[in-house]
């Protein structure tokens, strides 16, 4: 009885033990399920489908592989918010990051008068200290900026010839950003004038290495214009400007429109400039011209706010009454309008008059009349300081009954005289006329301006102004293919000789060398290599060394006539590159020669075209070798 009682508790724990295992198994398992589905079903809620999840009893292990640091802790911090973060077992990976790109190198130069700053990103393998130093150089006393950072990676291709090329091309402007990247350059820059950004661009273009991407942006202020001046006449030829004025783009466009309504044929040239005394200039210019052409003929010229009209001799007084006064009562209020009809002058009347022309030869002659002995000094000694001592010749005669204002129109017309090439002035009691031809396409524009503002309000004057390209002191100069073709012309009528053995021009050569100096003033800053060479009697190294002397000779010669000099080299070539049979004294003879070359940028090096790189590599070397034995005497 007691051993039964005894087995009966004992099978009764037994069975309890079994039922809280079975409950305990449950229990985790359903734990673990809800942890693992928990997790999965957040990581997917953020698009981290990648990560695989795992439940062990209480812990969570994360698996897979992330495509970032961040992101993978971005997947632990969402399993922590579903289960317990210390329960969360990490075992994931980041995926493998591509290798580090190099940096973009870039150098931006500023430069203007105070100094240059230059900043960017640069190799390590760059020469800071020289670059530094080659603005240092530029600028003087002035201050340059090194906000320079650099990093040790390998230079990219073309970054040097970008970098030496910017360097060169700062030298020549004094108030530009010039860009530097690989094999690019771009370079915004101001000049003072039009003429001086012809240069600039003519300068910079010409130096650019071939295989370099260069952007040129040039610009010139626009010019002050004072008195800010119009003058349109209109007669049986049609319609031109002597002057036009306009302060925008779109104003010139209005006023040559205006001007072609008028009966304006050919072209125009309209200058935009600065010093516009009133918004409402473009519409006065435009009424005044339609005048004008409502007239049938005349003049109209406006200086600042005050508007001349000079109507046609002849004209209808009824009609000349109804045009100005439609003028007058719809101009802006701001213009003062001084309109005149003139008298029908009788043609067999001769007023009197005074003239003075100015000859292509730079010759001038005065005639007619002057008031006084005083005036016929002055106006003498004034075109001797204008046009040079020599060239005036005075044959005017005193009258004493020429109007009061005779002295200062005398005088202004020989000032608008000095702004041509060769023409004529001539002033009378009613009229002053300016006719000839300039090499200046704003001389027009600038003895109109001159003539209005000194004359005085209603003053009557003919401009007959003509640009020639040929005149132009930048368009007329010629190109550097057509010096070297000049040089070469003169070096087939009178060889450059030297005397036997040695570097002396001979005398008979300095003719020559007259006529080559001339040409060279004619053509400006050009790249030239003065090249000598001789025949092949005695030594070559003593050959090359006597060619290099006389290059060198000749490019004294020139400095001694006042050319300029900076853009040229001097290099020997000795026996090399003969152009006639060493064998023969008339192939020696043709072979001692001195040439000259342009230095083209994109050549090769080669003694006809050469590169200013390869002259750098030879240098003057060759000067300072020690001349040792005797050449052929007529080496």
């Amino acid at each position: 009885m007691r051993l039964s009682s005894i087995l009966t508790i004992a099978l009764t724990f037994a069975a309890a033990a079994v039922v809280s295992l079975v409950a305990a198994n449950f229990s985790v398992k359903l734990i673990e399920d809800n942890s693992e589905i928990g997790v999965r079903d957040a990581l997917d809620n953020q698009g981290m489908t990648w990560a695989e999840v795992e439940a062990d009893g209480l812990q969570v292990t994360l698996a897979g592989i992330a495509p970032t640091e961040a992101v993978r802790f971005r997947a632990l911090t969402t399993a922590g918010s579903i289960v317990d973060a210390a329960r969360v077992i990490d075992d994931m990976e980041v995926e493998a990051q591509a290798a580090i790109v190099p940096p973009r190198f870039s150098l931006e130069v500023l430069r203007n008068g105070s100094g240059i700053s230059a900043s960017g990103l640069i190799p390590s393998s760059t020469d800071r200290d020289a670059t530094i130093a080659s603005f240092q150089a530029m600028v003087g006393e002035g201050e340059v900026a090194d906000l320079l950072d650099s990093a040790d990676y390998p230079a990219p291709d073309n970054w040097q010839q970008s970098l030496d090329f910017a360097i060169n091309a700062m030298a020549l402007l004094p108030r530009a950003k010039v860009s530097v990247e690989a094999g690019r350059v771009s370079i915004t820059a101001i000049a003072d004038s039009a003429k001086a950004k012809a240069k600039m661009e003519d300068t910079v273009r010409r130096s650019i290495p071939q295989g370099l991407d260069v952007l040129l942006d040039i610009s010139a202020p626009r010019p002050v214009i004072t008195p800010f001046t119009l003058r349109f006449e209109l007669d049986e030829n049609g319609g031109r400007f002597d002057a036009c004025s306009a302060d925008t783009e779109a104003a010139r466009k209005r006023i040559v429109d205006a001007a072609r309504r008028a009966g304006l044929t050919g072209s125009a040239r309209c200058t935009v400039g600065m010093g516009v005394p009133s918004p409402t200039w473009t519409q006065a210019a435009s009424m005044s011209m339609d005048a004008v052409q409502k007239l049938g003929g005349g003049s109209v010229t406006i200086a600042d706010a005050d508007i001349t009209l000079l109507a046609a001799a002849g004209t209808n007084q009824a009609l000349f009454d109804r045009v100005i006064g439609e003028l007058e009562t719809s101009i802006p209020d701001v213009f003062a309008l001084h309109a005149s009809l003139p008298a029908v002058v009788d043609p067999n009347a001769g007023p009197p008059e005074f003239t003075a022309t100015l000859s292509p030869e730079g010759q001038v002659q005065l005639r007619g009349r002057l008031s006084n002995d005083a005036l016929r000094d002055l106006a003498d000694s004034y075109a001797k300081a204008r046009f040079g001592s020599d060239k005036v010749y005075t044959a005017a005669r005193v009258d004493e009954n020429l109007p009061g204002d005779w002295a200062p129109r005398v005088l202004t017309a020989l000032e608008a005289l000095s702004g041509l090439s060769n023409g004529a002035i001539t002033v009378t009691p009613d009229t002053l006329s300016v006719s000839g031809n300039t090499g200046n396409p704003d001389a027009s524009t600038e003895i109109a301006s001159l003539l209005a503002g000194k004359l005085g309000e209603g003053a009557a004057f003919d401009i007959d102004v003509k640009y020639q390209e040929k005149l132009d002191p930048v368009l007329g100069l010629p190109t550097p293919a057509e010096c070297e073709a000049e040089i070469g012309e003169v070096l087939k009528v009178g060889k450059i000789n030297f005397e036997p053995s040695s570097a002396t021009i001979d005398a008979s050569a300095l003719g020559t060398m007259d006529d080559i100096a001339e040409i060279l003033k004619r053509c400006g800053d050009i790249l030239l290599e003065i090249q000598g060479y001789t025949d092949s009697q005695g030594r070559e190294e003593m050959n090359l060394a006597l060619s290099q002397s006389r290059a060198e000779s000749v490019l004294n010669e020139l400095r001694a006539r006042r050319v300029l000099t900076g853009s040229f080299v001097a290099r020997g070539y000795g026996e090399a590159v003969p152009i006639a049979d060493n064998d023969t004294a008339e192939g020696r003879e043709a072979n001692r020669r001195i040439e000259f070359r342009l230095i083209r940028p994109d050549t090769v090096d080669d003694p006809d075209q050469t590169t200013l790189e390869s002259t750098a590599e030879t240098g003057d070397t060759a000067q300072d070798q020690v001349q040792e034995g005797t050449n052929d005497e007529q080496n």
